[in-house]
């Protein structure tokens, strides 16, 4: 029994083991198994393609990816420039002081009325190029490069004259991009979607860019330009004289004496509330504009008839409007200190200052011509000079007097490197005007100081006397070439011919001096 059982386990064991081993392939199966399927060889060139194309496929990709986010990136960075300019730099003024003394009748107006930016009837484009011209009227074009030919006139005035026209890059590219914009106004101009002052308020930007330009082509179309904005006016209020004034300017420029005498007569009208509509020349009267603004305007309308008279040889013509034009100017109330006045009220009563100290040098000009005593002449010069210098320093935030004897009247020395007090360099009104007006005072106390060197070098051992008012007005028309004190080069705003004059002056005067001096020591 033990043994049949032992037997049947063992044949039972065998059994299982037989099929076990029946479903697994034995050794020489498996090298016949592996000896039918296919060997796959790996060839060098072929792995070196597929990496090649491998790695341009993803360079692809990726050079999409930054495409496409330079492209954002570079969008976004361009329509946010655009969004600044429209918001901040064109927004309008609402200090209600500034509108008070009209600062913001001659803020510049870039189509978007009192709500400032521009008028967005304009469409893309359209306002695309307003703010374009800004761009690059105010922050350059990337370079202080000049052009050598300026197309404005497409044409006409240059290829005939065949003059070379030198102008900032900065004004022509201003000037194309306010020459689109106009166009596209005119395109619009039937839907009467745009405000009724939009043509007007950009073709006086258009001319003041062009005016600046200075070259006779871009003097005549800012012409026409000024003609289309009077056109479109009613000929009453301080805006119609702005454009009287300009035009008066721009036929002055230009040689049209008679022209310019008839703009001006406008401007005074306008001003003074006369209502003679066409006189052969201007008359002045002693009527006060009560507006700011025609008051600013009458103020520089006196100038240029001032100057154009003096200059014209009409001596006695000159003296009238000039004697009579420092009288009006008086007259105009002003505060008794400028550090207690509203800074647009100073503005304004800094302005009239610095209006009446051209008047006075012309005066001065005018009687040393119609051969007075030379001391009227240099009476009329110190004046002007010390008008002008309390204008630089007061828009400068200096004192009057030096800072190291405040409690004498020792003049504070020149500052022609001051810079624009901040409560008007914030101001998008008040900016340009300051900035303006700082510009020019630094350059009429240079004028002054330069007139009395020359006719105190006339009197008898004055050379000293002269070489003072030489350097007085090298420090106002000058800054120094190492900032560490000496005259250098002209400042900015100077040109480089005024500049020259200046400095021969002085240089002449300086070498007489010592000559005198070494003599006077050998004497001794």
């Amino acid at each position: 029994m033990a043994d049949s059982s032992a037997q049947k386990y063992l044949c039972k064991h065998r059994r299982l083991k037989s099929q076990s081993t029946g479903n697994q392939p034995t050794s020489r199966q498996k090298d016949a198994a592996a000896a039918e399927q296919p060997v796959l060889i790996e060839n060098p060139f072929t792995q070196s393609t597929l990496f090649t194309l491998d790695f341009f496929k993803r360079l692809a990709k990726f050079s999409l990816i930054g495409v496409f986010a330079l492209g954002i990136t570079g969008w976004t960075v361009f329509e946010g420039l655009h969004m600044w300019v429209e918001n901040v730099e064109l927004a309008c003024d609402q200090d209600s002081e500034v509108r008070r003394w009209e600062w913001d009748h001659e803020a510049e107006k870039w189509s978007g009325g009192d709500g400032g930016g521009t008028d967005p009837a304009l469409g893309f484009k359209g306002r695309h190029a307003v703010r374009s011209a800004w761009i690059a009227e105010n922050w350059g074009t990337g370079s202080g490069a000049i052009i050598s030919r300026s197309n404005t006139l497409s044409g006409r005035g240059s290829q005939s004259t065949g003059s070379l026209n030198v102008v900032e890059a900065r004004l022509e590219v201003s000037q194309k991009f306010m020459a689109l914009a106009i166009s596209i106004i005119e395109g619009k101009l039937p839907s009467g979607k745009l405000r009724p002052q939009t043509m007007g308020e950009l073709l006086a930007r258009h001319a003041s860019i062009l005016e600046r330009m200075g070259t006779r082509d871009a003097l005549l179309q800012a012409q026409s330009r000024y003609e289309r904005v009077w056109a479109g006016l009613s000929a009453k209020g301080a805006d119609a004289a702005r454009v009287a004034l300009k035009l008066g300017d721009l036929d002055y420029r230009l040689g049209n004496f008679e022209d310019a005498l008839g703009w001006w007569a406008r401007t005074i009208n306008l001003t003074q509330g006369t209502q003679q509509a066409n006189i052969p020349a201007p008359e002045l009267t002693q009527t006060i504009p009560s507006s700011p603004c025609a008051q600013r305007t009458l103020a520089s309308t006196l100038v240029s008839l001032s100057a154009y008279y003096s200059t014209s040889g009409y001596l006695k013509q000159a003296q009238h409007v000039q004697e009579s034009g420092l009288d009006l100017l008086r007259s105009i109330p002003s505060p008794s200190r400028i550090s207690t006045a509203s800074p647009p009220q100073a503005l304004h009563s800094l302005f009239l200052l610095h209006r009446s100290s051209l008047l006075s040098i012309h005066l001065a000009e005018v009687l040393y011509a119609l051969r007075t005593a030379p001391e009227q002449s240099i009476q009329w010069l110190a004046r002007a000079a010390e008008s002008s210098e309390r204008v630089a320093l007061a828009l400068a935030g200096l004192p009057f007097t030096h800072p190291d004897a405040p409690g004498s009247t020792v003049p504070h020395p020149p500052a022609s490197e001051a810079s624009l007090v901040p409560v008007y360099a914030k101001s998008n009104a008040m900016r340009k005007p300051a900035k303006s007006l700082l510009r020019d005072a630094r350059r009429t106390a240079a004028e002054a100081w330069n007139l009395m060197g020359i006719l105190k070098e006339g009197e008898k051992d004055g050379a000293e006397r002269a070489l003072e008012c030489y350097e007085r007005a090298l420090g106002w028309a000058g800054v120094a070439a190492d900032r560490s004190g000496g005259i250098g080069e002209p400042g900015e705003g100077t040109p480089e011919a005024e500049w020259k004059v200046l400095w021969n002056n002085y240089v002449r005067v300086r070498e007489a001096t010592r000559k005198q001096t070494a003599k006077k020591t050998a004497l001794d």
